[in-house]
């Protein structure tokens, strides 16, 4: 192992000792009792039991009324709105036909909603957005609080859906999960030409007719959007911890191949139950070194920023401590070895086409950057990832990729990378702590130093836009009051248009922001995920318009260019909408998660470490302590917090 990465995950392992350790007791007390007493529901009482299989087919309802037949459960999120999740429309069928032939019984235990930020990029339902995954954890726990299942097969694909997901199944380590990808949709118009069509329509050059046939012409089809965001970054992720099946994550839906791969993880999920051969609960698959794992592959591919807040969440409820200090030293050992739009003009048919996740994976566990020995949904060892599926006679079959990649303008080896660093570097300074993706951003636009412009909505700065009261001026675009507890941080990649246009005039532009950017940022530097925010008074709120600004990602620093005594005299300037202010598309609902929600640092969620629960601390507990806290009412000053609402 490389021995950055190794002390990296000591010191995780370290940290984490306690709260994992509590953790793994308790999931393995359930897995003890489920190995001895037999498949769950055959001990429920009569009418539990009666309940649980009366709705069944004629096929399933003897064996589910039986006691020897473990049961699986579907957890989807299928709708037929979301490219990506309309696939899922014929997989419970499917599955069921797997488990059952496998020696199981499969039943669809519940659904998750799957929003899509694509459609609610820049309005008022995109402030639910991250909340959602905390909604998607909790409804993947009712949906196993049946107690009537031995593993689950978890459906889900884009950008909140997976880690709400694995959250809510890691409250359930003891029952093995596997995630059964949809695939993305084949490749459509050139990233480049819709990227060029939008900021021709931010420059008022071409209409709504020609863009919109642009985006019809990208987004064509089923499956998942082919650049990488959030939503292909969470599928890579999930192969490289080792629970999707190899080579599954990047096969296109409704192909022969897709459902021979679907029909194998039904057949999986039966053997790797607590009364199969190959026992692999989720809670001991997802351990210290497949979150480093994880990390790396994030890294190394220059994956979304939702995976910095994401992957702490995911970390802490298997009982694990991730920090972005952890992140940010990874990322100096792990080099960035593709380029895929955002990051370049590739997608991820053709990052498949040149190897994909199987060059990628052998090439980091050759080199010592990835973990080997860890447990999969596939079997120990994750060797086994090098592996990539084939049909063969109709049989499904895993043979070694030969050789390395097949195109190297889009996958590199660790001995010949596109830069030696990974493709998100953290930033810190008198500003706080921030995160950058600079695997999109031309190396003359990583550092910049330039007067603030500030605003406290998104909009304000698209109307200075459309205005032109932005031209011919160099400037850093300071976005606050847009973190979780604000208004549940929006992502902003509204803007990178008009802001793109700018720079392509040859003006210096950037954003600085408590709010997010999205896997799907471009080439316009940004600090996001600015912690503290300013609703808990982080010194983003004392920033005034003509403040200079330093941002440079290349050495991960962020500096507000002011005397310390200056910045000592100033009050926070604006603040976040009141609840009272704070309604519509349903918005008013989430008032709590306001409250309650975490530091960017910490998840930016609700809940806190598994294993670290106490009744005398809030969700926070297990988390390093952050200064500031949330906001809460109209009238209630930045960073004021009733008593008895501790973090």
């Amino acid at each position: 192992m490389n021995p950055v990465i190794q002390e990296i995950t000591d010191r995780i392992a370290a940290r984490s000792a306690a709260s994992r350790a509590a953790y793994l007791e308790r999931i393995r007390r359930d897995g003890e009792a489920a190995r001895a007493k037999g498949p769950a529901r055959a001990h429920l009482g009569c009418a539990n039991l009666a309940h649980g299989f009366a709705g069944a087919s004629a096929e399933d309802k003897p064996a589910l009324r039986g006691t020897a037949k473990p049961g699986v459960a579907i957890v989807t999120s299928y709708n037929d709105m979301l490219s990506a999740h309309q696939p899922y429309e014929t997989y419970p069928p499917e599955l069921k036909r797997a488990v059952r032939q496998a020696g199981g019984v499969a039943q669809v235990a519940g659904g998750v909603p799957a929003m899509c930020d694509g459609i609610t990029q820049g309005r008022a339902g995109m402030e639910l957005s991250l909340y959602s995954r905390d909604v998607i954890a909790m409804a993947t726990a009712i949906a196993l609080s049946h107690d009537m299942f031995d593993a689950t097969l978890l459906l889900g694909v884009c950008d909140k859906i997976v880690p709400g997901l694995f959250i809510g199944a890691l409250h359930f380590g003891h029952l093995p999960a596997i995630f059964v990808p949809a695939g993305p949709m084949t490749s459509g118009l050139p990233n480049k030409v819709k990227a060029r069509t939008r900021q021709l329509f931010a420059e008022g050059k071409v209409g709504r007719d020609e863009l919109l046939d642009a985006e019809a012409k990208s987004y064509h089809s089923p499956g998942t959007c082919t650049f990488y965001g959030t939503a292909n970054s969470n599928q890579a992720l999930m192969e490289v911890m080792g629970l999707h099946l190899p080579g599954s994550t990047f096969v296109n839906p409704h192909t022969e191949l897709r459902h021979a791969l679907t029909e194998a993880a039904g057949r999986r999920a039966v053997e790797i139950t607590a009364h199969g051969a190959a026992y692999t609960p989720i809670g001991e698959l997802v351990d210290e070194k497949s979150i480093v794992n994880a990390c790396v592959a994030l890294l190394a591919t220059g994956g979304s920023t939702n995976h910095t807040l994401h992957l702490v969440a995911m970390a802490a409820a298997a009982g694990i401590v991730l920090t972005w200090d952890d992140l940010a030293c990874l990322s100096k050992v792990v080099p960035s070895l593709t380029k895929i739009y955002p990051n370049g003009q590739a997608d991820v048919n053709h990052f498949r086409e040149a190897g994909g996740m199987q060059v990628l994976i052998g090439d980091l566990l050759d080199e010592g950057l990835l973990h080997g020995d860890v447990m999969t949904v596939a079997g120990p060892g994750l060797d086994r990832y090098r592996e990539a599926p084939e049909l063969v006679d109709g049989e499904l079959v895993w043979a070694p990729v030969a050789g390395g990649s097949k195109d190297r303008d889009v996958l590199r080896p660790v001995a010949d990378p596109f830069s030696a660093d990974g493709g998100i570097h953290m930033l810190e300074g008198n500003l706080g702590r921030a995160v950058s993706k600079v695997s999109a951003v031309k190396p003359e636009h990583l550092v910049i130093e330039a007067p603030a412009k500030v605003f406290d909505d998104q909009l304000d700065l698209l109307k200075a836009f459309e205005a032109g009261e932005l031209d011919g001026q160099d400037f850093v675009a300071v976005i606050r009051y847009q973190g979780p507890s604000a208004n549940g941080m929006p992502e902003l990649h509204k803007l990178t248009p008009p802001l793109a246009v700018l720079l392509d005039r040859g003006q210096r532009v950037a954003i600085v922001t408590d709010g997010r950017m999205s896997g799907a940022s471009g080439k316009v530097p940004a600090a996001i995920h600015l912690s503290p925010e300013a609703a808990d008074g982080g010194p983003i709120a004392l920033v005034r318009d003509g403040d200079v600004i330093r941002l440079d990602s290349a050495q991960g620093t962020l500096e507000l260019l002011v005397p310390a005594e200056e910045l000592a005299r100033r009050t926070p300037e604006g603040r976040p909408l009141s609840d009272a202010q704070w309604v519509g598309t349903g918005r008013e609902l989430f008032a709590t998660f306001r409250r309650m929600a975490g530091h960017a640092e910490q998840g930016a969620g609700i809940f806190g470490v598994s294993g670290a629960e106490s009744p005398d601390h809030g969700p926070g507990l297990g988390f390093p302590a952050q200064a500031g806290s949330s906001h809460l009412e109209t009238g209630a000053p930045v960073g004021a917090r009733p008593a008895g609402l501790a973090r």
